[in-house]
């Protein structure tokens, strides 16, 4: 069966207790950096915004834990804290039924919902849960992405720890369902350390022997591609032979490598600013309409609190953001469940061994 996206439901605005709503008020930054007293906070739901009676206003992108900014064309926009600035009017308001001319619309898609007895076992996600279905649900769903959206991966190290795993993922990559990556400093090193030494911290990627000295393999495989400068540089001199990095910079696909205190060498492409990075990270997530967390805590939570539920596409249709959480940890794939998006999808199981039934889910 094709993949078919859910319709979008609009809020009734010609009803009470939205016919009767106030205009919303916005109040003016006085303090750069600084929201008004009683802003409003942006959720993951699509929020409208009464600028005038009868006029409701949805913010063309957005994301949790902003505010929403009043621009001079009369359009809103979305934007962090330190982003504010003296004499921007920023929406004010915690009502979030029409009550201060804001409404959360958390009924915005028709999704299907599962029949459940009032007493039932399994209901929650565990590593005991079946998740046939939501393996034959991604298949349908990023055969559509592939042509119709934007596929965002947020990669940790995992991915690249095993032999199958890691060749998988580049023919993912090569197959076209990939449009962009989010990771960390980890991912590319240990990818690089595969393509010149066959290991992943010092590990064989298929054995599992420990080489020689194995533990100085991620330090020399930063050293090298910092000594030629960058890992595209890398791959042009044919040091890079293959793997992730590799197949990312050959069809120039976008990645962003955001730094963190903890991080060996780094890789010359990793950002050490954590706002640059950040900002690098939102004008993918922007993009994106289906973005995939595998087996990284800190990277999927970080990208996880950039992503809306929706995206006004071309036209102005408003359609869901999908986001799914893949990893062998419950607490890490509830921790993004709870964010309490509409279209979060969980599965729990060993990264490596998603990413090679996926592979041939699709196809490969």
């Amino acid at each position: 069966m094709a993949f078919v996206l859910p319709e979008f439901s609009p809020p009734d605005f010609a009803h009470p207790p939205l016919r009767d709503a106030p205009l919303v008020t916005f109040k003016e930054v006085v303090q750069p950096g600084v929201a008004p007293e009683n802003y409003h906070a942006t959720t993951i739901f699509p929020e409208y915004f009464q600028i005038a009676k009868g006029q409701w206003r949805l913010p063309l992108e957005s994301r949790m834990d902003c505010v929403v900014v009043l621009e001079p064309d009369d359009s809103l926009s979305v934007k962090e804290f330190r982003r504010l600035r003296v004499g921007e009017l920023v929406a004010c308001g915690r009502g979030e039924n029409g009550e201060d001319g804001i409404f959360v619309h958390t009924g915005a898609f028709a999704f299907p919902r599962h029949v459940m007895e009032k007493f039932a076992f399994r209901t929650h996600t565990t590593r005991e849960t079946a998740f046939s279905i939501d393996y034959d649900e991604l298949y349908e769903l990023l055969a559509y992405e592939r042509d119709n959206g934007f596929i965002l991966w947020v990669l940790g190290p995992a991915v690249v720890f095993d032999h199958d795993a890691r060749n998988a993922f580049v023919d993912i990559i090569h197959e076209g369902y990939v449009h962009a990556i989010l990771a960390g400093n980890a991912l590319a090193t240990h990818d690089v350390e595969g393509s010149l030494y066959g290991t992943a911290l010092g590990q064989d990627l298929y054995s599992k022997q420990h080489a020689k000295a194995g533990h100085y393999k991620h330090l020399d495989a930063l050293n090298r591609i910092r000594q030629v400068g960058s890992m595209e540089t890398a791959c042009r001199q044919g040091l890079i032979r293959d793997g992730v990095m590799r197949a990312l910079i050959d069809r120039q696909i976008p990645c962003v490598l955001a730094g963190s205190i903890r991080d060996d060498g780094p890789m010359p492409e990793v950002l050490a600013d954590v706002y640059r990075a950040q900002d690098d990270m939102r004008s993918l997530v922007r993009r994106a309409t289906t973005v995939l967390a595998l087996a990284t805590q800190l990277h999927g939570i970080a990208a996880g609190n950039m992503t809306p539920s929706y995206k006004v596409a071309g036209g102005g249709a408003i359609r869901p953001v999908y986001f799914y959480s893949v990893d062998m940890s419950e607490f890490a794939t509830n921790k993004l469940v709870n964010r309490g998006s509409l279209t979060a999808r969980t599965i729990l199981t060993n990264v490596q061994d998603f990413v090679v039934t996926l592979r041939r889910g699709l196809g490969g």
